[in-house]
């Protein structure tokens, strides 16, 4: 029975990539390699987010994950880039990302017609649910349970040398069945906005499943000589190279101003 629904379910997966690739992956090829032997931070989403300055972060290169608006006002920050592919997320915040005005890597198999409507929106082609990493983004993405994982392969393909996590706690309250689809009674402890999924649906993490991913983005950026550090603050993932938040911004690259 299993081999009949993957069966059914490659089909229209596959109909959906082909689509992908002939109308939105070209798009994408204005970013590769843009960020050439720079440095840039990944944020995530955790509590930690809260202990942290992240105004200082505007003098650097940033990509910001999911619903990363929600801490734009009470904290200064300005992000450069920000991805999300996630269903329920997408479906929550489609009008709040048509708001930001920075480049938004949406899933190309969740969009909705709003998205076609904004140049600044660029469709990933996460057909790939497996645990592949894609240096070339233009021949899909994978999603690796973990956004962070998509992130993670849109940065390689830009170019950055060094990529620096923050807020990825790898930490939850809620326990069960990995990606399964609940709705979150009071407040959202496991991420740096009470009201984050409050009330909300969202899936559960599966955190086996992203250490898989990250040890997979470990060894095609080492392979290049490119690296991935962790400088969340009291974070619980133990894959990467661990360095204090003052550290990672005293040794990254700042942004390149315009002369």
């Amino acid at each position: 029975m299993k081999i009949i629904n993957d069966i059914l379910s490659f089909i229209p997966r596959s109909i959906n990539h082909r689509k992908w690739l002939q109308t939105e992956a070209s798009r994408l090829k204005a970013f590769h390699d843009i960020h050439r032997e720079e440095d840039c931070f990944l944020i995530g989403n955790g509590p930690s987010l809260n202990k942290m300055d992240l105004k200082v972060l505007n003098d650097y290169y940033t990509i910001g994950l999911n619903k990363i608006f929600l801490l734009f006002e009470r904290t200064g920050l300005n992000i450069d880039y920000h991805v999300c592919v996630n269903r329920l997320v997408i479906e929550q915040c489609t009008k709040d990302f048509l708001k930001m005005d920075t480049p938004s890597f949406i899933s190309y198999k969740n969009r909705n017609e709003s998205f076609e409507k904004s140049n600044r929106i660029f469709f990933v082609g996460d057909v790939h649910s497996g645990w592949k990493f894609f240096e070339d983004i233009t021949t899909g993405i994978s999603q690796g349970s973990t956004v962070t994982f998509t992130a993670m392969q849109i940065a390689f393909y830009m170019g950055f040398s060094r990529v620096f996590l923050i807020g990825v706690d790898h930490s939850f309250a809620d326990k069960g069945t990995p990606h399964k689809a609940v709705t979150m009674k009071g407040d959202d402890v496991n991420h740096f906005d009470p009201d984050y999924f409050k009330g909300m649906k969202w899936h559960l993490p599966d955190l086996e499943g992203s250490e898989r991913a990250y040890r997979l983005a470990k060894v095609h950026f080492e392979k290049h000589n490119r690296n991935i550090m962790d400088a969340t603050v009291d974070g619980k993932l133990t894959v990467f190279p661990k360095i204090s938040f003052e550290d990672a911004l005293n040794i990254a690259k700042k942004k390149i101003k315009p002369s």
